[in-house]
């Protein structure tokens, strides 16, 4: 069973968007996913409580008391996993453990930068060896902006891969309340979206 973990050790990056999305994605494919939220402020968890009953299903990913991830019903096929920030130590391994994909995403920030590079060392470091494969996507990126250069130019002195970059945009945001993705709505009213997502979904797939 595939798993994607999406984790960031600063809050407020954007990894409760991008594991929505993706299991939105996973789901429009037919698969059967289950989306998981180890963070206490449990967003995605949140989200799925939002999502309508027409919309394709995705389950939840049940954690015990302490966060630990409880095992999957028989018939998942993929799932995603959200994480907190500061994810660090015990925790950290523990996630790594299931992932066959980290996903990193990444503002053009100074902070979010310098935040990131220690623990993109600690993903590689720890994933050395094995088959989890590390990405990189920009969140709310705007190519016209020196932030959009500073972020390339770290992007650029780095072993892991940037598989996307996403505007900066209120769809998320807007989706994200009615419990939707991207891929839950007609195509052609968020094209320039889908196309940002392309390399993205080729990633993963």
């Amino acid at each position: 069973m595939p798993v994607v973990l999406v984790a960031n050790p600063k809050g407020g990056a954007g990894k409760s968007t991008l594991a929505t999305n993706i299991a939105g994605y996973y789901a429009r494919q037919g698969h059967a996913v289950m989306l998981g939220d180890t963070d206490r402020q449990q967003s995605s968890r949140l989200w799925l409580g939002l999502r309508p009953a027409q919309a394709v299903p995705i389950r939840g990913w049940t954690t015990d008391g302490d966060g630990a991830l409880l095992k999957p019903p028989p018939g998942t096929t993929h799932a995603v996993l959200d994480s907190p920030a500061g994810l660090h130590g015990k925790r950290l391994k523990e996630l790594l453990a299931l992932a066959d994909r980290v996903i990193v995403p990444l503002q053009p920030s100074l902070f979010d930068i310098y935040a990131a590079r220690d623990f993109l060392d600690r993903l590689t470091e720890r994933t050395a060896g094995t088959k989890t494969r590390i990405g990189l996507v920009g969140m709310r990126v705007d190519g016209r902006t020196l932030a959009a250069q500073r972020l390339r130019e770290f992007e650029a002195q780095l072993s892991v891969p940037v598989v996307a970059e996403l505007r900066d945009t209120q769809l998320y945001v807007q989706l994200a309340a009615r419990g939707l993705t991207l891929f839950d709505i007609a195509p052609g009213r968020v094209e320039r979206d889908l196309a940002q997502w392309a390399p993205l979904t080729a990633w993963l797939d």
